[in-house]
Formats: structure tokens, sequence, C-alpha cells
């Protein structure tokens, strides 16, 4: 019988990192089925799920330990999805304005005020092209469950922009 693991990996970045933890997973008879990895300040960070043979499972937890005498932390949890009785539909947003604090709460907090889920979030922090000033882009993807009203969250949305003085573009 196969585990699913999702594995949380933070650490200083370095050449072979992800090898290191792909030959620790295939060596345990394991299978690397998803991930999201990304090198942010000099720091590597990533999150990845992957199929074990359930008797390897203890082994597998045993070597990525060892990784951390390489300065990798590794978090092992068990995939505990749930199916919902009615799936959750998707949609994008994105995100443009100038920067400053508070952004990304005051959006996380109208999509929670909705009950809607953060599946992937990407943020930067980049220089305007032409005026050099500070420009803050996000993209979501969004599970949105049955229950909410595209239409108000949309308006929520839409006010919320306008206050922030950001561009705001949601897709459902």
């Amino acid at each position: 019988m196969q585990k699913t693991l999702v594995l949380t990996v933070v650490g200083r970045d370095r050449t072979g990192l992800v090898e290191s933890l792909a030959r620790l997973i295939a060596d345990a008879g394991g299978n690397w089925l998803e991930s999201r990895m990304c090198r942010l300040g000099g720091e590597f960070a990533g999150i990845l799920r992957a199929s074990v043979p359930e008797e390897r499972e203890d082994s597998l937890a045993g070597s990525l330990e060892g990784l951390k005498s390489e300065g990798l932390t590794v978090v092992i949890r068990h995939d505990a999805v749930q199916p919902s009785a009615q799936p959750a539909r998707t949609a994008t947003l994105s995100l443009v304005g100038h920067d400053r604090p508070g952004i990304i709460y005051q959006i996380s907090a109208a999509l929670a005020h909705q009950n809607v889920s953060f599946e992937e979030l990407t943020t930067e922090f980049s220089s305007a092209p032409m005026s050099g000033d500070m420009i803050f882009k996000a993209s979501a993807r969004l599970q949105i469950p049955p229950a909410c009203s595209v239409s108000e969250l949309q308006k929520e949305l839409e006010e919320l922009g306008s206050e922030l003085m950001v561009d705001i573009r949601f897709v459902a």
C-alpha cells in the first residue's frame, strides 16, 4: 500500500538540493508527484507531494532527517485530502499596484470572509519601468465554495481594489 506524504522543505539554497531530495525519495521506492519550489533571497523553499510504499515510510523519514546536517529542514505530513460533497469552483485573481503594507492581508481577509481558499499565491515586488516606483504584483488561483456568491465576491474585490488603489482582475 502506498502512503502519500506532503513535504515542506526550507534551507540555504545550494546546487544539488532538489537532486538530494529526489534521490532519497527514489531510493525509498517512492514517486515524486507534484511540487512548488523556489529560491527567495538566498533561501530555498518548497512543498512537494510524494508517494512511498507504507513499509518504507519510516526509512524515508530517517533519510530526510539526515538532510539537517546539510542545512535543510524537512517537515513531513500525511496527505489528508478530504473529498468534498460539492466540488469547489476555481477562479484566478491578479493584482497590480503601488506597493504599500497590508495589501495581501486585506485581500486575504476579503477572501476568507467569503470562505474562499488560496490554491496558489505568487507575489513579486519590482521597480516600474518608467518611473522607478515600486510595484507590487500578485496572482492567485482560488477555490470558491459552492455557497459563495461570485457576483458578491467580485463586487467586494472591486471595492477593495478602489480603496487600495490597485488594479484587481478576478475571473471565475
